[in-house]
């Protein structure tokens, strides 16, 4: 548990995982079915210009770190967020009482970033991202493994269940011990 957890009345959550393994629609539906606030972190770096210009080889903006943080900073301390971000390093460990690293079958990404039109450099990347455990391998480092689960991420089925086993986790929280 996070050591600033039990100021708050609501968990954080933060779910990760490479692009395209159902990161937002996962937390979309997590977040009707408990009540948190889902916050989409490329979406919030869009509105609010956190970024430091345009990567055109990866076809992305630029994060910048610190005016997220700076950005979120109230929110997270209230509590009763879940983050959706394809990064996990960045974050402070006190906000978090959960992450949840989605993981999908790479001929089931490949397929999906494909859909989306990804190609070169951002599809590679993003493939060879999952093939790694890149992000898996991020949240192992940068977060205590009491909070950290990985979960299956390849169809509807997978975040159907993903979904009622974080909302089982949020009705129980907080913790006990």
């Amino acid at each position: 548990m996070a050591p600033d957890s039990n100021k708050r009345k609501r968990p954080n959550i933060l779910v990760t995982g490479t692009l395209g393994t159902g990161k937002t629609m996962t937390s979309s539906a997590l977040a009707e079915a408990s009540q948190l606030r889902h916050i989409n972190i490329g979406d919030l770096v869009r509105e609010k210009n956190l970024h430091d210009g345009w990567d055109d080889d990866l076809q992305c903006h630029v994060i910048n770190e610190d005016l997220v943080c700076n950005e979120l900073e109230d929110v997270m301390e209230e509590g009763g967020n879940i983050v959706d971000y394809h990064g996990c390093d960045f974050f402070p460990e006190r906000w978090l009482d959960l992450v949840v690293v989605l993981q999908t079958d790479n001929t089931v990404l490949y397929d999906r970033l494909s859909k989306r039109g990804y190609e070169g450099a951002k599809l590679s990347n993003n493939i060879e991202c999952e093939i790694f455990q890149v992000l898996l391998e991020e949240a192992k480092e940068s977060y205590p493994e009491d909070i950290l689960i990985a979960l299956k991420s390849d169809n509807i089925e997978d975040i159907t269940r993903n979904v009622a086993t974080i909302t089982e986790w949020i009705r129980s929280w907080p913790p006990t011990s």
